[in-house]
């Protein structure tokens, strides 16, 4: 277990309690008692009203608080669609105050974020710009949601994506006030700084994605696979070259790098509903390799959730939470040039501070567990959301050409895996307490106190590294 590794499926022998944990963290549903219940493995039916409607019974995970109302689905057909209940009473229950418990700190990047509109605030001009850049546009309008279609994304990102802020509106009912925005599920950012600087500038069109990138405004949303328990990435080389350059680290005759690198087929993947993609296999190897692709990889949470040391390749791009990551206590910094010598390095370093590779492994893996449990991704699509909000400078209105999505309209025409997901990660309930309670933003000292530790930690490697391939023979 000394090497480090990209994309490996050995046999399933992973332990109960680690494949449990990778499961409940994928499918969403990880120990929130304002939702369902985390045994996804035992099962009570759950009724769906309407005679109309030929999959009248659908599996729910078990009650966990037996007296709580029911958020009960209707799947009935009006001219042959699937309709939205008229209101939302049986949601009602909510408490109308933010819990005492305050939100982790990488929430506080949602208030620099949103900085380049902080002054101008947001019209619908703005809004508008973004069209042609979008996937769809949701606008939420008395607590229901409207959504207009653009252009359909791969491996459902956008259904999935629609799916996780419609489950916020079940487990946060009438809570979220009206907003209008657009949101695109491919993976890299398009809004650039330098396009609207200037006495002549217009204000910047904002945008809701998964990444972004220095230079860059657009804003971060935590991605579809949390709700999608099979959105798995595992080693496609042929995405983007650095991963193609990634692959010459691999062990041959003539030189082991330490890393043992596998492609990944996701055409016969899809073939094989992704039997050989099990994640939480991957979690025995000691170090695990992450690597962006065309932009920043979903991949990132399912290698930090193992215990394993991630050695991270320099990133370009950053979700909702990575940037709160430090080198050297949530993972190993690797050169994006040179990687396969500073990937040696790395697992030469670690035979010999074996603890202190274990302790960072540790201290990842707690961060995923604790710090992205779904209570706090509900939480933040909701401050997001609520933030984002407070800047418009308009009154949303439903589009003419929007349609109406509720959760009904989603999962009761699904099947096969698609419903399998849906029912897996469906609020049940509404929560009895409010979202986390924001925290304030940055100020400016400790945001250049954060950055120095981050580069003195990643110059401290290099020098290391620098001393130990001096020291080798030639």
């Amino acid at each position: 277990m000394t090497t480090a590794i990209l994309g490996l499926a050995p046999e399933r022998n992973t332990t109960a309690v680690l494949t449990v944990f990778i499961v409940v963290l994928f499918v969403g549903v990880y120990l929130y008692s304002d939702s369902i219940d985390s045994n996804i493995l035992t099962n009570t039916s759950f009724r769906i009203g309407g005679t109309q409607n030929s999959k009248s019974t659908v599996k729910l995970p078990r009650e966990k608080v037996p007296n709580r109302r029911e958020a009960a689905l209707s799947c009935v057909l009006v001219n042959q669609t699937y309709s939205c209940p008229v209101s939302l009473t049986a949601n009602e229950d909510i408490s109308s105050s933010l819990s005492t418990e305050v939100c982790p700190e990488y929430f506080r990047w949602i208030h620099e974020d949103l900085q380049p509109w902080r002054n101008t605030g947001i019209t619908e001009e703005a809004v508008n710009s973004a069209k042609r850049r979008a996937g769809f546009r949701l606008v939420i309008v008395n607590g229901k949601a409207y959504v207009e279609t653009y252009k359909k994304a791969l491996d459902y990102r956008d259904t999935f994506s629609l799916w996780g802020i419609l489950q916020l509106l079940r487990k946060y009912p009438k809570k979220l006030p009206d907003l209008d925005l657009m949101f695109d599920s491919h993976d890299r950012p398009v809004i650039k700084f330098k396009d609207y600087q200037g006495p002549n500038a217009t204000s910047p069109p904002p945008i809701f994605r998964y990444c972004n990138h220095p230079g860059f405004m657009d804003l971060v949303l935590p991605d579809w696979s949390f709700w999608d328990p099979y959105a798995y990435w595992k080693g496609n080389p042929n995405v983007a070259g650095i991963r193609k350059e990634l692959m010459r680290c691999n062990v041959s005759e003539k030189q082991d790098w330490n890393a043992r690198i596998y492609a990944q087929d996701w055409a016969k993947e899809t073939q094989k509903d992704f039997h050989e993609s099990n994640l939480a296999n991957q979690c025995t190897h000691r170090y695990k390799i992450y690597i962006e692709g065309s932009a920043w990889s979903v991949s990132e949470k399912y290698i930090l959730a193992c215990d394993s040391l991630t050695l991270l390749i320099t990133p370009k791009y950053h979700d909702f939470y990575t940037r709160s990551l430090l080198p050297m206590k949530h993972y190993w910094p690797i050169k994006y040039f040179d990687k396969c010598k500073s990937i040696k390095f790395a697992v030469e370093w670690g035979k010999n501070h074996t603890e202190k590779v274990k302790e960072m492994g540790k201290t990842a893996s707690n961060f995923i567990q604790e710090e992205l449990k779904m209570d706090y991704i509900y939480d933040y699509l909701y401050h997001h959301l609520n933030e984002y909000s407070k800047l418009l400078r308009y009154k949303p209105v439903i589009p003419p050409n929007a349609v109406e999505f509720c959760s009904e309209t989603m999962l009761c025409p699904a099947e096969g895996l698609q419903e399998q997901f849906m029912v897996e990660s469906m609020v049940k309930h509404a929560s009895e307490t409010g979202p986390c309670t924001m925290p304030p933003p940055f100020d400016a000292l400790y945001l250049q106190s954060f950055f120095r530790q981050k580069t003195d930690s990643i110059r401290e490697v290099e020098m290391w590294e620098n001393k130990y391939w001096e020291s080798q023979p030639k």
